[in-house]
């Protein structure tokens, strides 16, 4: 299980200048705000939580921050093992883990086979145990027919499933990928979902961000929603689409997002 206890991070950003607010001139040149703004919420064993949001949401911050790849700006992340212990030695927090951006770079004069064997290397394994563990992977993705092809060869979703790849070497508990199936026809899109319903049914946590809100409606246990980094829903699909008196997950996000900045007028006003 991993969890998020009020998750914050904090950034600055330039403040843009225009001859109608001539009063920044000579003043400060940047403002600090929030991509990630105390987000808590949990995703427990043999579950997938979605992650939904336009872009600019805070969703692969908060992904980043999950991963171990960014310090949060305040709150923390709670990694529990089967029995129920916190996992607190980071070398065991990062083996617990595979992460997957939505901008990974593979090397690409190397087979998948070949990339394989040496992130196996990486994480200590011998030969014999990257080559069983290859096998069985690229049979799970489906990679046999090109996995001794190199991967700048590979199509769009042959190198997403090539980098879902390294992210299994080392058999982790929790998968959180960042948007994995964006870009993807049909079948690789769905060859990417049905993988990630193997791992739900084996006890495996699945976080992962989409703007596809039908995949996330038909795949998904838990939804978040998030915009501007704030919580504006969390709950089953079921749950939102009731909440907002919708059929879908898309008609129940633009409801959500409408009530908010009908509020934020308001609000102005008053």
């Amino acid at each position: 299980m991993i969890e998020s206890i009020s998750l914050s991070k904090e950034f600055t950003r330039p403040i843009k200048k225009t001859d109608g607010n001539k009063a920044l001139f000579g003043k400060k040149t940047k403002e600090s705000f929030f991509a990630v703004n105390k987000l808590s919420f949990k995703a427990n064993d043999g579950e997938i939580l979605g992650i939904l949001g336009p872009n600019g949401a805070g969703k692969t911050t908060l992904l980043r921050m999950l991963g171990g790849l960014m310090t949060p700006t305040s709150g923390e992340v709670r990694i529990l093992d089967a029995n129920g212990n916190e996992v607190t030695d980071p070398t065991l927090k990062k083996k617990s883990l595979g992460y997957l951006s939505n901008n990974t770079s593979l090397y690409g004069r190397l087979t998948a086979r070949e990339m394989f064997y040496l992130f196996g290397e990486l994480y200590g394994m011998s030969k014999e145990e990257s080559k069983a563990r290859s096998d069985e992977v690229f049979q799970l993705l489906q990679m046999e027919e090109f996995c001794d092809q190199r991967i700048e060869k590979l199509s769009t979703g042959q190198r997403q499933r090539a980098g879902i790849s390294r992210c299994l070497i080392h058999d982790p508990q929790i998968y959180i990928f960042d948007e994995p199936t964006l870009g993807l026809d049909i079948l690789a899109s769905e060859s990417i979902i049905n993988f990630m319903k193997e791992e739900k049914a084996k006890g495996k946590t699945v976080l992962y961000s989409t703007h596809y809100m039908e995949e996330a409606q038909y795949l998904c246990d838990n939804i978040l929603m998030i915009y501007e980094g704030r919580q504006i829903c969390y709950g089953t699909p079921q749950f939102i689409m009731k909440l907002t008196d919708t059929d879908n997950l898309r008609d129940a996000f633009k409801t959500l997002i409408r009530d908010i900045t009908d509020y934020k007028e308001v609000e102005g006003e008053a």
